[in-house]
């Protein structure tokens, strides 16, 4: 049985996903760490879950805290905390902000749950994957940000949309950076077993659109409803439910790169990787056409260039 930490539990998208992972049969226990400030008002949210998972007859242990000492024995621990993003703001701008605090938990993380996988949702989160990276002095495996694996939700439920078939049938992914340096992989998307390009040539999909669709997909949601909520929580609890029922599925995340994607290293960007237990088990090779390769160069110099300041700033 597996017990999970979210940090940031007060917050829409941390409570949404206590209450998503309250459902999976293998965790036993979820602890909803916050500042003592917020610590009541978690309760309070604590006890709303524990009655709506009774009509399921779920039988979880929903733990509230702002003591490290209860996150000992996680298997998994949970960054959501930070500043939130704003309509119009990117998330590189939450950069340094952002940086101070990922570093002070990850170097707690460190100290009170050692063997812990941690998972980074704050933003920017490619950047804020190498400081929790180096902070806790983990293992780059065990240190993983939720990258472009909602992009990558996102863009298919997209092209699911517009030619009105079933998600399922669409296979695609985004890589890079989450933000403005996404890259959509079209060249490899198939619908059906069948490449894009084929439905492309038959129908009236504009492809520059559907990129643009995609990065701001966020943006779009925030201008209208102030923050985005369900895609954010479920695509992290599906991450979750990945490595805790051991799936090895393919998924887009951020994760410190040494060459094995393209020649790029130095940096946390999205790409294919093979999810277990253990956090990252492989790297997935990815062929890209001319083009995308040359986005994913960008990504790469844009992200490593806001690292590089971050860690300054952090003195890292």
């Amino acid at each position: 049985m597996v017990k999970i930490t979210i940090i940031g539990a007060s917050g829409t998208i941390g409570k949404n996903v206590a209450f998503k992972l309250a459902k999976e049969d293998q965790i036993h226990e979820i602890v909803l760490f916050s500042r003592k400030t917020s610590n009541e008002r978690v309760k309070g949210e604590i006890r709303d879950m524990y009655d709506a998972l009774s009509a399921d007859n779920i039988d979880v242990t929903l733990t509230p805290s702002y003591d490290y000492e209860d996150i000992r024995g996680s298997e998994i621990v949970l960054i959501t905390s930070g500043t939130p993003r704003k309509q119009g703001m990117s998330r590189l701008d939450l950069a340094v902000p952002n940086a101070k605090i990922i570093e002070e938990y990850a170097r707690n993380i460190a100290v009170y749950a050692p063997d812990c996988i941690i998972l980074i949702v704050t933003n920017p989160v490619d950047v804020m994957t190498t400081i929790a990276l180096e902070a806790s002095g983990f293992d780059k495996s065990r240190v993983i940000g939720l990258g472009n694996h909602l992009d990558s939700l996102r863009l298919k439920t997209m092209l699911a949309k517009h030619y009105n078939i079933n998600s399922g049938e669409i296979h695609t992914r985004v890589i890079g950076e989450h933000g403005d340096h996404m890259v959509p992989l079209l060249s490899s998307t198939t619908i059906g077993g069948i490449p894009l390009k084929y439905f492309v040539e038959d129908s009236d999909l504009d492809i520059h659109d559907l990129v643009k669709s995609v990065k701001s997909a966020g943006n779009k949601i925030i201008s209208k409803k102030g923050a985005t909520e369900y895609g954010p929580a479920y695509a992290i609890s599906n991450l979750i439910a990945t490595i805790v029922n051991d799936s090895h599925k393919i998924l887009s995340v951020s994760t410190y790169l040494e060459g094995e994607v393209e020649g790029v290293y130095d940096v946390s960007l999205g790409v294919p990787v093979i999810l277990c237990k253990r956090g990252v088990q492989t790297i997935v090779p990815v062929k890209m056409a001319e083009d995308e390769k040359l986005d994913f160069f960008e990504a790469a110099r844009a992200v490593k260039r806001c690292t590089y300041k971050i860690k300054d700033v952090l003195e890292l």
